[in-house]
């Protein structure tokens, strides 16, 4: 129809019709009533906000609404949740790529998905994480469906010419595993305690399914499962902070450097320490966000001291996971343009919690970062995957010893001789030296002795807020325990961080 007979068809149709708002194609003709399109784009947005989109699932907020409508309704003690975690799928994405990655979801949420039945629900909570709703099941037939789910991944997922076999790791928890009878509150504990079933699972073997008794006191793997579904609200909700830690020149005293420790506070789980939720993050993949907002907390606060005359380079701790993402750089260079920070003023430590899979590539990385004149540590030294050969292959400024070996310098003749040799390498390679754990001052006279150029520890200073840093950065005052010139943390304070590790 032409514009003229649109116009006539329209004005034909029944008074109560008449004037409402219509669009009008061209090709094919039609008329189509604007409250039809809005209500077509209303129900594709409601569908993209409660399923993944690489596999179609429904998501975790999808999940959370059925489950809390089937515990609402009849026998909700029917009702189950498995957990389910791929193992070692992010050898598949690091080796062969997100695409083959994403293939292998792909075919692992059909496979999934056919080990159910319809009035089941099957979700995807995120990377390689998995669950199922079981409605109207006992503990015998949720553990028949789990049992389907592992025979299902005895078969190989073939892509691009490989064939990549992985297994899973399962939990499973039951409704008459909790008295709640809120049903947003009993779904919850159902996710959660199939999560830390899964946990255990994975800890003690993988590809099986774990069940936790409701009858035991909570494990620790309920915290982990707990820390997992927090993290990622941490950032949003503003529970991060930074605290400070001086890092005193053996030789003057002074302190013009300081190092940026994160500290999480949880409305439900309280202070969360750094080696509950790092190592978590990076399996998580939450590293990537934590460590970019850290990089630019520090330079925020880097530029406030630099204003208030009181300069300090700070140091932040970088997973070998922000690494391996290849965006370190710019997250770094963009954080400097964006508060006008100088990059002397910024400072990185290689943490090892995880292997440095490509180090061509992290070296890379390393030698653009250093030659705009950022200084790179590799922190804890002697620990986890540190070696010589991280010595040769990766571009450093510094090279900081890890406490566990400062710990004992003073009493053992041993710990001594062996600091003493890793000092004399570093300052072969031209790299400053830091001792890390310094609680004595008898310790802090045999690194001295040693030549070490710099100290961090409780006898310098503990962790504090960045404002109670004053003015000055004098010389230390030894035995003193806080900077000079700025605030003593009080007991109750100092307590806080006896026990947290120095971590991203």
């Amino acid at each position: 129809m032409d514009l003229r007979s649109t116009a006539a068809a329209l004005l034909e149709r029944p008074e109560e019709y008449r004037y409402q708002d219509v669009l009008v194609t061209a090709k094919p003709p039609r008329i189509v009533p604007v409250l039809e399109v809005f209500e077509g784009l209303s129900d594709m947005f409601r569908h993209a906000a409660l399923h993944d989109p690489l596999t179609n699932l429904p998501n975790r907020l999808r999940l959370e609404e059925s489950g809390a409508a089937r515990l609402s309704g009849a026998e909700p003690h029917r009702t189950a949740v498995l957990y389910i975690d791929l193992d070692n799928f992010k050898v598949v994405n690091d080796t062969f790529g997100h695409r083959a990655g994403d293939c292998v979801l792909t075919a692992f949420a059909t496979r999934l998905s056919a080990c159910t039945r319809p009035a089941d629900t099957v979700a995807r909570l995120g990377g390689d994480e998995f669950a199922v709703l079981l409605t109207d099941v006992d503990e015998t037939a949720a553990r028949a469906v789990a049992h389907r789910v592992l025979q299902s991944l005895e078969l190989a997922f073939p892509h691009d010419g490989h064939e990549f076999r992985l297994s899973a790791t399962l939990g499973l928890a039951m409704a008459n595993d909790t008295d709640e009878e809120d049903p947003r509150k009993r779904l919850e504990y159902l996710i959660r305690h199939a999560d830390a079933a899964m946990l255990q699972a994975k800890h003690e073997g993988k590809g099986q399914l774990g069940r936790i008794d409701p009858s035991q006191p909570t494990s620790r793997f309920a915290r982990q499962a707990l820390i997992r579904r927090r993290l990622p609200l941490a950032l949003t909700n503003a529970a991060f902070t930074l605290h400070y830690q001086p890092l005193m020149d053996i030789v003057t005293g002074s302190c013009l450097a300081v190092e940026a420790l994160l500290r999480w506070q949880d409305q439900n789980l309280g202070n969360v320490s750094p080696d509950e939720f790092i190592h978590i993050a990076e399996q998580t993949g939450d590293i990537h966000a934590i460590g970019r907002w850290v990089i630019d907390q520090a330079c925020a606060q880097a530029r406030l001291w630099s204003d208030s005359g009181t300069p300090r380079a700070v140091s932040v701790n970088i997973s070998p996971l922000q690494l391996a993402a290849g965006r370190l750089t710019a997250d770094i260079q963009g954080a400097l343009q964006r508060h006008g920070v100088p990059a002397t003023l910024l400072n990185l430590e290689i943490t090892e919690s995880v292997a440095i899979a490509d180090l061509p590539s992290a070296a890379a990385q390393l030698r653009v970062l250093i030659d705009a004149g950022i200084g790179v540590a590799l922190d804890d030294y002697g620990t986890a995957y540190s070696s010589l050969s991280l010595l040769r292959e990766l571009p450093l400024t510094a090279l900081k010893l890890d406490k566990s070996f400062i710990e004992t310098i003073d009493t053992d003749p041993t710990s001594a001789i062996l600091v003493a040799s890793v000092l004399s390498l570093g300052r072969d390679l031209n790299l400053k030296t830091t001792a890390e754990g310094v609680e004595r001052e008898t310790q802090l006279a045999v690194l001295r002795e040693l030549g070490c150029d710099t100290a961090q520890g409780y006898l310098i200073s503990r962790p504090q807020p960045a404002e109670n840093f004053g003015t000055t950065r004098t010389v230390h005052e030894p035995g003193s325990g806080a900077l000079p010139g700025e605030p003593t943390a009080s007991a109750e304070e100092n307590g806080a961080f006896r026990t947290t590790r120095s971590a991203a």
